[in-house]
Order: structure tokens, then C-alpha cells, then sequence
């Protein structure tokens, strides 16, 4: 089998830095995740700057947007995450600026950052995401609780990394975990927790790369986790046997494609107690640190950090400046 499974995109090779430009790599930011989103950009920076592009750091938190088209930018590499950074409003204000950009367009990273909306088009598209329910408050939460039963997660509608989520075994846990949720925003989602393994997918200009397979001692896979234990097992491949492999990688494909999502992303999987892949979210700008999950399924397959920094760099050109029907 081989190591990627083909989407409906293709790789635009560039192989001279030249080619790119003068590029923003953007980073930072206002968002809770502005620290990862730092970390990441400060390594896809210095990996671009190795391989001969000439790439200048822009931080929106500390350099308006107004000043970005004065630089003049050829392109921009996004690693911000979080609000304003893979919700669709970065990507806006450059499309407003004529300005080619790394990843999904503005609509598909609007949707995948809503897990509301995200986990809907799952569900109208049959593909396998866990039970849930929307609450604004306490109350509505006892009632979503009497669909989904214990234990349960409650996390905030657009956040990532974790950031104010909760997993709550009985009611006493109830009360703190809505409270945390309501931190960033007013509406949370409350979904059935699925206890069992986390397997991630990354995609990368159409293709899906080799699973990886989490192993935490934690409660779950939580920010802590994610960026600062060293306990936390990273396993690739994450599956059993070739069969298996492919399944989530169609599956990931397919959430990715029905997100109308781009250039490179992870799409995240808890799995049943059945076997059965539950997806979780669709991440379209994931973290690029040293504990990342995008670079340990490229290293798995020979591909650089550097290298893979270049490539999503080449999704760029891939994402055309979208027209909608009332400027045409």
C-alpha cells in the first residue's frame, strides 16, 4: 500500500525560492493559542529561511493589517491559530489585499473552526462523528446531559488545542466544565465521550499521510499534552493493518473534502469501543512545533520539517484569490 491515499488535489511543484516572492509568515496573534501559534511560526520562519526563500515575520497583534500591503507582500504563510487566525478572518483580509495565502479559503476555515457547523455537514455527509448536543447555560446543559448520559465533553465552539475543554464523569464535574466553556463564547457544545484511543490524519496537497496514534496518561488529549508533556506516546503508524490505514485516511479525506478544505491540514478521530472511527474536528492550520503531529507523519515518510514547510508553502499558489458572485 502505498503511503498516501489520493484526493482531489494535485502538488504545484515549485522548485525555485525565487518563485515565492517576498512571504509574510504570519504568527502570533490575539488568540488564546498566540504562544503555540509563536512557537510554530518562529520554526516554519527559520525552515523557510534554510531553504533560501525570503520570508519576513508578521505578527497582526503587533503590526496592523493596514501596514501589511505597504511591505509588500507576495504571499502569505499562515501559522496562526485560533480566533482570527484559521477562522477565516485572516484569510478574508487577505483576500482583500490580492494576497495568495497557505491552506483553506475563508469559508471552509470558517466552517472547520465551528464545531457546530463542522460536525452538522458530518452528519448530513454519514460520516461517523459522536453524539452532541448545543447549550448556552447550565440548564441546558442538565437537559443535553439526559441525551448523552456520562461521561461527556464540553468544549467551546471555536476554540482549538483544547483550550477550555473539559471531561466531565458525573455532575458534581458539570458546573466548572460550563463555566470554563463559556470563557470563549456563548454558546458550547456538549458531546458523548468516547473512551478510547485519539488517531490523527494529516493532509497534505491531497494526500493523506500515516496515522498517528495518541497515547496519553492524562484524561484526554489535552493542551498539556499536546505541547508540554513528554509523557504523551506518539505511535506511526497508528493502526493495525493496511486495511485499516485506509479506512481513516478515506474517511479524513472525505471530512476534509465535505469542509471544502485545502492545501494541508489533520483531520482528528477518536475511536469506539466497536472500532468504529468517530471524527472528531478538522484542524486547517495545525500546530508546527516541536510536539506536533503534521511533521511526525511527514518525518515518518522522508519528508523534512523544512521540506514540508516549502511544500505547504506551495499550496500558496494552489489557493486562488476566491471572487464571490456579487464582485463578479
Amino acid at each position: 500500500m502505498s503511503s498516501f491515499t489520493e484526493i482531489y488535489e494535485t502538488r504545484n511543484i515549485i522548485e525555485n525560492p525565487s518563485d515565492f516572492g517576498r512571504v509574510a509568515v504570519m504568527y502570533g496573534g490575539s488568540s488564546s493559542e498566540r504562544e503555540i501559534s509563536l512557537k510554530s511560526g518562529k520554526a516554519v520562519l527559520k525552515a523557510l529561511l534554510s531553504r533560501g526563500v525570503e520570508a519576513h515575520s508578521w505578527d497582526p497583534y503587533e503590526k496592523p493589517m493596514k501596514d501589511f500591503k505597504k511591505v509588500g507582500f507576495d504571499r502569505a504563510w499562515i501559522a496562526l491559530h485560533g480566533i482570527n487566525g484559521e477562522d477565516g478572518v485572516i484569510q478574508d483580509n487577505l483576500q482583500h489585499l490580492n494576497t495568495p495565502y497557505t491552506g483553506s479559503g475563508v469559508k471552509a476555515s470558517a466552517t472547520a473552526m465551528n464545531k457546530l457547523l463542522s460536525k452538522n455537514i458530518f452528519r448530513s455527509a454519514n460520516i461517523p462523528t459522536p453524539n452532541f448536543e448545543v447549550a448556552k447555560s447550565y440548564k441546558d446543559a442538565s437537559i443535553a446531559i439526559e441525551k448523552i448520559g456520562y461521561p461527556l465533553i464540553i468544549k467551546p465552539l471555536c476554540q482549538g488545542s483544547s483550550v477550555g475543554m473539559s471531561k466531565v464523569l458525573e455532575r458534581a464535574d458539570l458546573k466548572d466544565a460550563v463555566e470554563k466553556a463559556l470563557l470563549y463564547g456563548e454558546i458550547f457544545l456538549i458531546e458523548e465521550c468516547i473512551n478510547g484511543e485519539e488517531i490523527t490524519i494529516s493532509v497534505l496537497q491531497g494526500e493523506a499521510l500515516p496515522s498517528i496514534r495518541i497515547i496519553t496518561p492524562r484524561v484526554f488529549y489535552d493542551f498539556h499534552a499536546k505541547y508540554e508533556s513528554d509523557r504523551t506516546e506518539y505511535v506511526c503508524k497508528g493502526t493495525s493493518n493496511d486495511a485499516e490505514e485506509k479506512l481513516y485516511a478515506d474517511i479524513a479525506i472525505n471530512a476534509f473534502q465535505k469542509l471544502g478544505c485545502k492545501g494541508w491540514g489533520r483531520v482528528d478521530f477518536m475511536i469506539a469501543s466497536n472500532g468504529q472511527p468517530q471524527v472528531l474536528e478538522v484542524n486547517t492550520v495545525p500546530g508546527m512545533t516541536s510536539h506536533s503531529l503534521v511533521p511526525m507523519a511527514a518525518h515518518h515518510i522522508g519528508i523534512s520539517f523544512e521540506e514540508l514547510c516549502w511544500r505547504i508553502l506551495e499550496t500558496s499558489f494552489e489557493n486562488r484569490i476566491e471572487v464571490s458572485s456579487n464582485d463578479s
